[in-house]
């Protein structure tokens, strides 16, 4: 018996598809052994199907909101993942920006910057720079 909704696993699948690449979603599902598979499954039911699926508030706007409060948390490796899944839902490189600054007044000046530094890396990645 699986511990979460199939129907929630595959909307969530579907939004994460959408906001992280298709690739990078099918490689950590791949990835995925005993130990970790339920984690994903999990996550991606809960957190993408639960969380994101929820139309009360749009992707693009809740891309804005996962970069300050993981920005905020200081976790750089999902940050600068959800900046580029927050490009695939239409936020701008002045919204990015904008957005680093919230940081930095909310979470501190060193913050900042070190969100200033993963938004380079995306955006020159991604030639918006």
């Amino acid at each position: 018996m699986s511990a979460f909704d199939e129907d929630l696993f595959a909307k969530g699948l579907a939004q994460r598809k959408a906001t992280l690449g298709a690739d990078y979603v099918e490689k950590n599902l791949a990835a995925a052994d005993d130990f970790t598979r339920p984690f994903q499954e999990a996550m991606t039911a809960w957190c993408w199907g639960f969380g994101w699926g929820d139309e009360a508030i749009d992707a693009r706007t809740r891309s804005m909101m996962n970069l300050s409060m993981i920005g905020a948390l200081g976790k750089m490796h999902e940050w600068e993942l959800h900046c580029h899944g927050a490009i695939n839902n239409g936020v701008t490189p002045e919204e990015i920006r904008a957005i680093v600054h919230v940081v930095a007044i909310y979470a501190g000046v060193p913050q900042g910057l070190e969100c200033f530094r993963a938004a380079r890396k995306v955006l020159e990645e991604r030639e918006l720079l």
